[in-house]
Order: C-alpha cells, then sequence, then structure tokens
C-alpha cells in the first residue's frame, strides 16, 4: 500500500503542465530581485536562485482558472509570484473553501514527498503568476540546492502538520453534525411527549375535579369506599403483556364502553379506561358494591384519577430519557473532562456510543447488539478519542448493513490487552480496495455520504493511545478489531 500520510497542504499548488495554460520562458535578471524578496526562498544563496530560475518557467493564470485537478497527479514544484489561489474540496455539500495560498507561499509537488494526486481543485482567486519546476529536475536540485531543499522539507512537515489537524477537525465537525441530527431526532419524540402529555394533564384534572364533586355527593359507606379503592389499583397496577397493538387496544376500548352501556353508564371515559390496566373483574366487584347514579360518579373519578397518573408518569418517563440521552452525549464527548490519558472503562463507552446512535439504527432497523465480558478491566487512553473511534466504527457499520441488517459490538480481554470488535453483516470490503481503506480521502460511499477521513482519523488515534486497529472482511461479514494496553492501576 502507498503510504499517503504526508499528504497536506504543501502538495496542492501543482498540477502537470497544460497546454491551455500561459507558460512564459523564465528571465533570469527579472526574476533574481523578486525571489531575493520572496517569504519562503529569500533567504536561500543567489547561487541556487538562478539553479531555480534555470530550470523552471513561469506560469500565469486568470481568476477563475484552475491550476491542480482532483485525480490528476502533481507533477511540480511551484513558487507563488502573485496573486492568490485556494483548494476547494466537495464534502457533499459542495465545493468549499480549504486552504488558501498568497505570494510568498510555495506548493505544489516537494521534495521527497509521498503524494499522488490532491483531494480536490485548486483554484486561482486572481490574477497569479508562479514560477514551477518539474518534478524531473528535483533529484539534481536536491543535489545542486541545499538550503532550497532543506526550507521545502521543512514546509512539507509544518503543512503536513497543519493539514493533519485540519482533517481532524473537520471530521470532528462531521462527526458533530451527524451527532446533532441524531440527539435532535431522538430528543424530539420525548419532548413531544412532554408537551402533548401536558396539555392532556389539564383536560384530565378538570375530569378529576368535577368527579370529585360527584363522588362526594354520593356519600359512599366504607365497604363501597373499599370496592372503588380496589378499582383503583387495578387501574394503577403494572403492565406485564407488553405494549398492545392498536387492533387490541381498539377491541378493548369498544368492549369497555359495551360493559359501561350495559350498566348504564356514560361511556365517555371508555377510551381513557382502555389506556389503563383495569380489569373487567374489579369492574364487576365495583358494579356490585356500587349502584346507579353513584356508580357512574365512581367510574368517572377512576378514570380520571388513573388518567391523571398515566400522564404524568409518561412526563417522567419522557423527561428520564431526555436526561439519559444528555448523559449518554456527555459521556460520549467527555466534554467536561481534560483530554489526559487514564484508565478508562470502555464499557461505558461503548455504551454511550450506541445510544447516541441508536436513532440512526431504528431509521434502517438494524440490530445493534453491545457485549461486555464481565469483568473487563480499564484501558489507558484518552475517553474522547476512544469514543470518536467507536463513533466512526459503528457509523460505518450502520451504513455498510442493509436495512434490517445487524451490527454486533464486543469486548473481552485477550492476553495483556482489552480487544474491541465490531462486526457487521453488510456486503464486505471489495478485495482491490482493502489496502487503500485507509488511505484519506478514499471512501467506497455514494458522493456527499462519504468524506475518506474516518478510518484515517480512527486509525491515527488508535495508535495515539498505543493500540493497534486491523480488520476481516467478506461478503457478509466485516469485522474491525482494535486492541488497546489494559491499564495498570
Amino acid at each position: 500500500m502507498q503510504a499517503r500520510g504526508d499528504f497536506s497542504s504543501d502538495m496542492l499548488l501543482g498540477d502537470s503542465f497544460a497546454s491551455d495554460w500561459e507558460v512564459t520562458p523564465v528571465i533570469a535578471r527579472d526574476l533574481i530581485d523578486r525571489l531575493t524578496e520572496h517569504k519562503a526562498l529569500g533567504a536561500v544563496p543567489a547561487t541556487e536562485l538562478e539553479w531555480l530560475i534555470a530550470h523552471g518557467a513561469i506560469r500565469k493564470l486568470n481568476t477563475g482558472e484552475v491550476l491542480s485537478t482532483k485525480g490528476r497527479p502533481v507533477e511540480a514544484l511551484h513558487i507563488l509570484l502573485s496573486g492568490r489561489t485556494a483548494l476547494f474540496v466537495d464534502r457533499g455539500a459542495g465545493p468549499s473553501k480549504f486552504v488558501e495560498w498568497r505570494e510568498g507561499d510555495v506548493g505544489g509537488m516537494l521534495p521527497y514527498s509521498r503524494m499522488v494526486t490532491p483531494p480536490g481543485d485548486v483554484i486561482a482567486m486572481e490574477p497569479v503568476e508562479i514560477l514551477s519546476i518539474p518534478c524531473a529536475h528535483f533529484r539534481a536540485m536536491t543535489r545542486e540546492c541545499f538550503e532550497v531543499t532543506s526550507i521545502l522539507v521543512h514546509t512539507m512537515i509544518d503543512r503536513a502538520r497543519l493539514f493533519t489537524s485540519g482533517e481532524l477537525q473537520n471530521e470532528k465537525m462531521i462527526s458533530l453534525g451527524k451527532l446533532s441530527a441524531g440527539l435532535a431526532h431522538e430528543l424530539n419524540n420525548p419532548a413531544s411527549a412532554i408537551e402533548r402529555c401536558s396539555a392532556m394533564l389539564e383536560d384530565r384534572l378538570e375530569d378529576s375535579e368535577e368527579a370529585t364533586r360527584d363522588l362526594a355527593a354520593a356519600a359512599l359507606s366504607d365497604a363501597q369506599i373499599a370496592a372503588v379503592d380496589a378499582a383503583r389499583r387495578s387501574c394503577m397496577a403494572k403492565q406485564n403483556q407488553g405494549v398492545r397493538s392498536p387492533l387490541e387496544q381498539c377491541d378493548r376500548e369498544e368492549a369497555i364502553a359495551e360493559w359501561l352501556a350495559t350498566h348504564g353508564l356514560d361511556t365517555a371515559c371508555a377510551q381513557i379506561l382502555a389506556d389503563t390496566e383495569v380489569t373487567f373483574e374489579a369492574l364487576d366487584l365495583l358494579a356490585a358494591a356500587v349502584e346507579p347514579p353513584a356508580l357512574n360518579a365512581v367510574v368517572q373519578w377512576t378514570a380520571a384519577g388513573c388518567a391523571v397518573r398515566n400522564l404524568t408518569s409518561r412526563i417522567q418517563d419522557s423527561a428520564m430519557r431526555i436526561s439519559g440521552l444528555v448523559t449518554a452525549v456527555k459521556g460520549f464527548t467527555h466534554m467536561d473532562q481534560a483530554n489526559v490519558a487514564e484508565p478508562v472503562d470502555l464499557g461505558l463507552g461503548l455504551g454511550n456510543t450506541v445510544a447516541v446512535l441508536k436513532s440512526k439504527a431504528h431509521e434502517k432497523s438494524v440490530a445493534v447488539t453491545l457485549e461486555l465480558e464481565a469483568g473487563l478491566p480499564k484501558v489507558r487512553g484518552f475517553a474522547g478519542e476512544l469514543n470518536q473511534v467507536w463513533g466512526n466504527l459503528i457509523d460505518n457499520a450502520l451504513d455498510a448493513v442493509a436495512n434490517g441488517g445487524r451490527v454486533d459490538v464486543l469486548a473481552m480481554r485477550e492476553s495483556q490487552g482489552v480487544v474491541v470488535r465490531i462486526v457487521d453483516d453488510g456486503p464486505g470490503i471489495p478485495a482491490e480496495v482493502r489496502d487503500r481503506i485507509f488511505d484519506p480521502f478514499f471512501t467506497t460511499k455514494p458522493l456527499g455520504h462519504g468524506t475518506g477521513l474516518g478510518l484515517d482519523i480512527a486509525r491515527r488515534l488508535v495508535r495515539h493511545n498505543d493500540g493497534r486497529i486491523d480488520f476481516e472482511s467478506q461478503p457478509g461479514r466485516t469485522e474491525f478489531r482494535i486492541t488497546l494496553p489494559i491499564a495498570i492501576i
């Protein structure tokens, strides 16, 4: 696999010489003074500047012309003499400016660079003049121009570091966007439930107050009050049969309405009673103890009271769901902790990651399982970085599987480390691209659905945490394995 880890902004000012660009022969006497004032190369010996001039050519571009095209080899060193250029990278929402160069910068192919092609197009933002040195002269340049070569190598290292930082930040923003979209979807359900239940609660409270007045006027005996309490307890019993289907709920409501009508009672509360766990046995006992018209007041009061309790319980459950999501996101990002290596609970981090990606799994009806070995030891690392690794890998797995697919997340101890395995039943990674999946900007996803940075950054973060990452893939099963060292506590 060809390494591309030093791919950076220092490599992105160039492309092969094109016949439709204006190329002007170099006139040494006009360029020496300009190069001695060049920000990057002005301090090198005059003899080396003369060498560059003797082996280069001038290119002139007008505003909007393309200097370098994505996917085409970069075949020259470029010394920007005047004007301004910028790299535009398409991340799916159209080209956006990633980095800019101005007069005094150096770019294109640099000595010892392993770059192959740029990730986007470099376009002249205003009239540009460039001194271009073809790559064919690099071997001689490193031999004849020591100071120039030294400056260019340091430039490559500095810009590689800057570019890597930009990659990481960009991928974090993309991950944050996905997380925000999923979180908004997840939060909308309990928030809507709270709003809906609060509005219904006001009506049920009015019903309860009215029923309470009617019940007080009924002057029930102790035996009758005991029967009312039994019916109320039946209403509030915990549901053991799971959630009823819409058809089952409709049948239950019709049955309760029929019972109420048979006993000469108002059927308006049939829907409310159907939402509770009240049994017909409890209703029959209530009817045997209390006769109309007091029975109607008793049923209305019982229904209203149960409805109020059900609504408050739903509000509480929804609020707890919101609180749980916030806790999961806080744990996923570790936004309240310093970025220092420490013992990390992988179970907690993996659980939080699965929680924040739950909405995406639901959209595709994907079953996501989390299996942790009992007594799993902590690892030594950076919790926030590891959670970003889990987020990238699980998110990729969810993208890979079909609707109704399966993603398994497992963690277990192996020898002196802990291994996290993320397995999906997707179509697998084609054999011809397996050597490239960790390359920056390489992606098998459709345009607009991937940046090609997730796996590259995941590998860097795993290495930063003294771990290793590898994978196996075949049709129907792809497994990524991350091995991390156990923390010594």
